[in-house]
């Protein structure tokens, strides 16, 4: 399996790395946090490391260390934007079975 990027968030991803300058990509992964256990983290990928999977999604690289990828395996990352002030990505995670009341944090 992979984990993707929408059309709309490759083009968000592509949007920030061209104004960053530099990057070779996304770096998704997971920490522990939370009442419900894990939190996903987004980063600028500035180098790939030996443990990590990398995947593509209309040309752009989703770096995912090995650990998180246990965790992440499937998950879909979407780009939306309701209005000028409330953007974001938004996580679509098969493995999920249980998510905190905020939604900050979640269970596999």
């Amino acid at each position: 399996m992979a984990v993707t990027l929408t059309e709309s968030a490759s083009g968000r991803v592509r949007e920030m790395l061209q104004k960053r300058g530099h990057g070779e990509g996304l770096r998704v992964s997971t920490k522990v946090s939370g009442c419900a256990g894990f939190a996903y983290e987004v980063d600028y990928a500035d180098e790939i490391n030996q443990d990590d999977s990398v995947f593509e999604s209309y040309g752009v690289k989703v770096v995912v260390d090995a650990e998180s990828l246990e965790r992440i395996d499937g998950m879909e990352i979407d780009y939306v934007q309701e209005s000028l002030l409330n953007s974001g990505f938004d996580f679509r995670n098969p493995n999920v079975k249980d998510s905190c009341g905020c939604g900050e944090s979640f269970t596999v």
